[in-house]
């Protein structure tokens, strides 16, 4: 199949969920493992660009973690093909605890899961709301779910931990371990929460994709913002939806980021 076109584009879960939330007017601050490559320079520079604090963001000699995204034009849908180095690894010992203690929501990624529980647990001593991207089944993603305000799950993870299709009923199995909300982003199928006994669902909105790459990370950020705003947990799903729609109509993950009038509008518009 021949390549029809190719972009150079920023990404990252961590780093476009943040990013959303810098859009949308928050205060932010990234903390991670950059490399020293003409990659790690492009996701500084645009973080920086975008607002995000990046003073905490350690860079070591390494190549920086990239991936190829192969996007299929009829569908949106995508095919990631990524590697990154060992020496990226983001270790407990090198959490910026001040930070930590002074924000008002801790925002962690499973991909170094150590480092994740301890910034979580710094997060709730210190009285912040803590959320979670949980994408995969590790020894420690029970206890990661279970160090946390909001745990939000990709879609095959709740099934993966409790045995059960069903996703309501894998929730409701998993509310028996944690009593925290639960949340799992299911694409076109929009999104799922308990909070307590409260199931809520809530539909995408109808978007003609053009590429899903960053969808979830957006939907993330969108959510924190509606957190932070006092929305509730149903009302915080529906703009989270908005926002990973929108992202979902643009190419790329951090340049498909929209803009909290957009959310807004979208919304407004109805699903």
């Amino acid at each position: 199949m021949r390549i029809r076109e190719r972009h150079v584009l920023c990404g990252g879960q961590t780093a476009t969920a943040v990013s959303t939330c810098a859009s949308f007017g928050l205060r932010c601050k990234y903390v991670g493992v950059s490399g020293t490559d003409d990659n790690g320079r492009r996701i500084r520079a645009e973080l920086a660009r975008r607002r995000v604090d990046v003073g905490d963001v350690i860079v070591r000699d390494a190549a920086n973690q990239s991936a190829v995204i192969l996007v299929d034009e009829t569908t949106g849908e995508r095919i990631v093909l990524w590697d990154r180095d060992e020496r990226l690894r983001f270790r407990e010992h090198e959490l910026p605890v001040g930070a930590l203690a002074s924000a008002r929501l801790v925002h962690v990624d499973d991909v170094d899961d150590e480092a994740a529980v301890r910034a979580a647990r710094a997060g709730l001593d210190a009285g912040a709301m803590v959320t979670s991207d949980i994408d995969r089944v590790t020894p420690r993603t029970e206890e990661l779910a279970a160090t946390v305000t909001h745990a939000i799950f990709a879609q095959h993870v709740p099934a993966a931990l409790t045995g059960l299709d069903d996703v309501e009923g894998a929730l409701r199995r998993m509310r028996k371990r944690h009593q925290n909300v639960l949340c799992v982003t299911l694409g076109e199928q929009g999104a799922m929460a308990l909070e307590g006994d409260r199931f809520h669902h809530e539909p995408a909105f109808s978007v003609r994709a053009i590429d899903t790459t960053g969808a979830g990370d957006v939907f993330r950020g969108g959510f924190i913002y509606a957190l932070l705003q006092g929305q509730p947990a149903v009302q915080a799903l529906r703009t989270a939806n908005a926002a990973a729609a929108i992202s979902c109509t643009r190419l790329g993950a951090l340049s498909g980021i929209p803009t909290l009038a957009e959310v807004d509008e979208m919304m407004a518009a109805g699903p």
